[in-house]
C-alpha cells in the first residue's frame, strides 16, 4: 500500500481507502455486521488506514461498525464521517448549527469514540456553501476538542470551489472517475493551491467500470442502482455517475479495447485515478472481500501509459461528456 498527504489535515492516508456505504450487505439488503466486521479488518491488514463512514449509512449502524473496529486495532486508523443528510426536508432552511451539532455529537455516541477525524457536511444543497454561520460552528467543535478537521462532500465542482474559500474546510469528497472528468480542469489545481485534500468518492461509477455488468444485469428493487438512475431517491449523479446505463455499458465495451488482457477493470479504473497526483486517496465500497482485495491492487498497478490515457479520453470526449460533463 502507497501512503499520500490528505492536503492540511496532515493525515498519511493510504491511497486506495474505504467507502462504507455498503460495507454490512450488498445495496438492497440488510446491514450485516460480522459482513462488515470481516471486511473492515481485512482492510486495516491490507494497510488501509483510511475509512469513511456516514451517520444515514444503515442509520447509524455503520459508523458504530467502524467505530468498534477501529478502537479493537492497535493500528493509527483515520475516521471519516458525515452529516446532514439526516435532515427532512433536505433544504438549506433546515441547516442550523444546533441541528447540525446534534449530528456530531450523535456520531461520536455511535462511533464510541472521543474525537472525530474527519466531519463532512453531506452533500448539503447549494445555498449552504453561503453560510459562514454553518461553517464557523466547526470551528468551535474543534476547539472543543470533539472533531480534528471539517471536510466537505460535494455533488458539484462549482461547490466544491466555493466551499474551499472557507479556511476551515480541510478536504473536498468529491465524484471523479473515468467517466467523470470534469474535477480535474480547474478544481484539482485550486485544492492544491489551498492545500485542500481530495478524497473521491464513487471511483468505479457504482460498479459500471469494474466491467462486469451487461443490459441483463438484474439490480435488487431496494438498489439505488435501479432505482436512482433519474434521480428518484437523490442526486442521479451518484448512479452510475450520472451516466445512462446503456452508454456505459458501450463505453466499457470500447475500454475492453485499450485492456484487452483484463477481465476486471477495477484496478485499472482505480489506477486511473491514483496517476492525477493531486488526489489523497479513493474510498471505493466492498459488499465482499473479493471486492476489497480487487480495490487493494490498484495501489501496486502500473500507470497507464501515455497513449492508453488518450484513448481513455477519446472514450470520455464521444461517448460520455456530452451526457454528464456540464451537469456537475
Amino acid at each position: 500500500m502507497n501512503y499520500r498527504r490528505l492536503g492540511k489535515t496532515g493525515f498519511n492516508v493510504s491511497e486506495v481507502s474505504l467507502g462504507t456505504w455498503q460495507v454490512g450487505g450488498t445495496w438492497g439488503s440488510g446491514f450485516d455486521d460480522n459482513t462488515a466486521e470481516k471486511i473492515l479488518n481485512e482492510a486495516i491488514d491490507s494497510g488501509i488506514n483510511f475509512i469513511d463512514t456516514a451517520d444515514v449509512y444503515e442509520a447509524g449502524a455503520s459508523e458504530a461498525a467502524v467505530g468498534r473496529v477501529i478502537r479493537s486495532r492497535k493500528e493509527n486508523v483515520y475516521l471519516a464521517t458525515k452529516c446532514g443528510r439526516q435532515i427532512n426536508p433536505h433544504i438549506n432552511e433546515n441547516y442550523t448549527p444546533k441541528v447540525l451539532r446534534t449530528f456530531v455529537e450523535d456520531s461520536l455516541r455511535n462511533t464510541g469514540l472521543e474525537r472525530l477525524d474527519l466531519i463532512q457536511l453531506h452533500c448539503p444543497p447549494t445555498e449552504v456553501y453561503y453560510r459562514p454561520e454553518i461553517f464557523e460552528l466547526f470551528d468551535r467543535l474543534k476547539d472543543e476538542g470533539k472533531i480534528a478537521n471539517l471536510g466537505i462532500s460535494v455533488e458539484k465542482v462549482e461547490e466544491a470551489l466555493k466551499g474551499i474559500a472557507f479556511p476551515n474546510v480541510t478536504t473536498v469528497q468529491i465524484i471523479f472517475n473515468m467517466f467523470r472528468q470534469r474535477p480535474c480542469e480547474l478544481f484539482f489545481q485550486e485544492a492544491q493551491n489551498r492545500d485542500v485534500g481530495i478524497i473521491v468518492r464513487v471511483p468505479l461509477a457504482s460498479g459500471l467500470l469494474s466491467g462486469k455488468f451487461t443490459k441483463d444485469t438484474i439490480f435488487d428493487k431496494q438498489d439505488h442502482r435501479f432505482f436512482n438512475r433519474d434521480g428518484a431517491g437523490f442526486d442521479k449523479g451518484e448512479t452510475f455517475s450520472g451516466v445512462p446505463y446503456d452508454v456505459g455499458l458501450q463505453a466499457v465495451e470500447q475500454l475492453r479495447t485499450i485492456f484487452p488482457n483484463s477481465q476486471n477493470l477495477a484496478p485499472i479504473a482505480l489506477r486511473w485515478i491514483l496517476d492525477f497526483d493531486e488526489v489523497g486517496c479513493i474510498i471505493p465500497g466492498a459488499s465482499k472481500l473479493d471486492h476489497l482485495k480487487s480495490n487493494v491492487l490498484a495501489s501496486d498497478h502500473i500507470s497507464l501509459t501515455e497513449e492508453q490515457q488518450k484513448a481513455v479520453d477519446r472514450i470520455y470526449g464521444t461517448l460520455i461528456k456530452p451526457e454528464v460533463h456540464h451537469l456537475w
